[in-house]
């Protein structure tokens, strides 16, 4: 028998304009990629593009398009 896989798991996040939270979990066993939303329940598989699949179903059913990892609005801009 071959040894499995333990399962991984990363969160997507993004905020919507009145400054609440959303998240999607994107958890990974083996080729199979399962999302679930915190805030409304909906699930789905993906095999391919899991996160645009997540961000897009943010932006839709939440309006949630700001990325807490993006870039700070008045952060000092360093040139290249």
């Amino acid at each position: 028998m071959a040894p499995t896989q333990p399962a991984t798991a990363d969160t997507i996040s993004r905020w919507d304009q009145h400054g609440r939270r959303h998240d999607v979990h994107l958890r990974r066993h083996g080729v199979h990629r399962t999302l679930d939303c915190a805030t409304c329940g909906w699930r789905t598989s993906a095999r391919l593009l899991p996160r645009a699949k997540a961000e897009q179903h943010l932006a839709g059913a939440h309006q949630a398009t700001i990325d807490p990892g993006g870039p700070r609005r008045g952060a000092p801009h360093t040139p290249s």
